[in-house]
């Protein structure tokens, strides 16, 4: 293997007595100007080496695809949450981001004793949580929980290609490029757009 990152170093250090079931959160689409936020919640079996983990950002579409069904079939417990664009607009892309990472751990079933949460704002969940800031290159939980939730919204934003064609969703997964942005000048928004997000654009408050 050529990745040479211990990805269990953070949670190794953390291990104790009373500390020893790890879960990971992370969440895709924070950025998107249409579809859902996808969170997703992993814990994994204490030290489990998963050849080619990694943030899935590093990754390539295929690879996230293969590592995401391994990953479902070894992990302890998952879960992964999904909340759409009008509520991202009725609440703002943060808060709806936690309302995500809350739902996604809730369906655990086993019950973590501490949440590793990629980034540096903390959620506010119901069981002890610790902010870890490039967690998804850092933590195999969260990598494998950075899988899980872009393979999930990915896939969401590809069926959402076939009932939305002129945007090319299937492309660019809802984010502002420029073909995304072209396709608004000429159709308008569709009913996945997050409003809030094209005020700018609009030129509307």
């Amino acid at each position: 293997m050529s990745e040479t990152v211990n990805l269990w170093e953070i949670e190794q250090g953390l291990k104790s007595d009373s500390v020893q079931v790890f879960c990971g959160v992370d969440e895709a689409g924070r950025g998107p100007l249409a579809g859902p936020v996808c969170a997703a919640a992993v814990i994994l079996p204490f030290g489990l080496e998963i050849e080619g983990l990694n943030d899935s950002k590093k990754l390539t579409d295929k690879k996230r695809r293969s590592l995401f069904e391994i990953i479902k079939k070894e992990a302890v417990a998952y879960g992964i949450a999904l909340v759409d664009e009008k509520r991202i607009d009725e609440i703002n892309i943060l808060q709806a981001t936690f309302e995500a990472m809350r739902e996604a751990v809730s369906q655990l079933s086993v019950t973590p004793e501490l949440v590793l949460v990629d980034g540096n704002r903390d959620p506010k969940l119901s069981v002890p949580t610790m902010t870890v800031i490039k967690g998804d290159a850092r933590s195999a939980n969260i990598a494998a929980a950075s899988i899980l939730a872009k393979v999930t919204r990915d896939t969401l934003m590809e069926e959402m290609a076939q009932k939305y064609p002129q945007y090319g969703f299937e492309i660019h997964k809802g984010y502002g490029t420029k073909k995304h942005y072209d396709a608004l000048r000429e159709n308008g928004p569709c009913e996945i757009h997050r409003m809030t997000f094209l005020r700018s654009f609009y030129g509307t408050k």
